[in-house]
């Protein structure tokens, strides 16, 4: 694995806190994975996506301890304008990522750019190919104070993808939208997947994370608890003492394993579950 983002060891306390927030984190992402970060209240999951992005140490003080590197460079010794061009981030609530001085959809995507101080022509014609990739062409002469929720997501993600960084880092970008909302800001992370992008995501919705992840982290009281394959994490017995919640596929799984049916593999998605009861009825010799 060629890993983007390395944690080294890493604890964080913020300052007015008085307890440690994250507790002696290591990890290594991979470089083109999506890697989704689940957790209950207050495990640390907001924390690691600011200092995976440097708002700590450069933005929120407190004390750490330990290494994190961003492509092998020390988040520490980087400059906050530096990592924004590496590592873009949108926020949970998509009300508060809109910047408040530009009128139109259009002029919102370019604010980024603008401030890079890119040549007009380019601006130009990066921000319409964003607007056509996240299908809000449609939505470019309006205010974006005029928008849905589900409709602000999309501006908020395309105002990251125009940057054209090499790190997304996604808090809940479906905590507030509706499932039509959720499936199109859906469509638009499995794009930057597939266009090579290292993502990290926060997300409860574990039938999405079943579909779309590649790796899982778990965390738990500040802990990494569970690091892998998404398969495997959900699969792992310690996984259940954690108190999250399983993708619908694994929670039938499992409860069918309670009630002692054997199964050959543990589905996570959907369309998996009638393979895998076919296959559990072949092994007991029934058709």
């Amino acid at each position: 694995m060629d890993p983007v983002i390395q944690l080294k060891n890493v604890s964080y306390r913020y300052p007015v806190g008085d307890e440690q927030v994250l507790k002696n984190v290591s990890l290594d992402i991979g470089r083109g994975k999506l890697v989704t970060i689940v957790g209950n209240n207050s495990a640390g999951k907001t924390t690691l996506c600011n200092l995976i992005r440097g708002f700590i140490p450069h933005f929120y003080k407190g004390d750490l301890e330990g290494s994190v590197l961003v492509d092998g460079e020390e988040i520490a010794d980087a400059q906050l304008g530096q990592l924004a061009e590496k590592i873009g981030y949108v926020f949970q609530n998509p009300f508060i990522q809109i910047s408040g001085v530009k009128e139109t959809v259009f002029d919102e995507v370019a604010f980024g750019l603008e401030n890079l101080g890119v040549p007009v022509d380019d601006i130009r014609r990066r921000v319409e190919d964003v607007l056509q990739l996240v299908k809000i062409d449609n939505l470019r002469n309006k205010n974006p104070f005029e928008l849905s929720g589900g409709q602000r997501q999309r501006v908020a993600l395309a105002s990251i993808i125009v940057m054209d960084p090499d790190i997304l880092v996604i808090d809940e970008p479906s905590s507030q939208l509706d499932p039509v909302g959720t499936e199109q800001v859906f469509d638009i992370i499995r794009l930057m997947k597939e266009r090579g992008k290292t993502i990290v995501l926060v997300e409860h919705k574990m039938d999405l994370i079943a579909e779309y992840a590649d790796e899982l982290i778990v965390l738990a009281d500040g802990e990494v608890k569970l690091h892998g394959p998404v398969r495997e994490v959900f699969a792992d017995p310690s996984y259940m003492a954690l108190g999250i919640q399983y993708p619908h596929a694994a929670a039938l799984a499992l409860d069918l394993q309670e009630k002692g049916m054997e199964l050959p593999f543990l589905p996570i998605r959907d369309e998996e579950v009638a393979e895998c009861l076919a296959r559990a009825r072949r092994k007991e010799g029934r058709p």
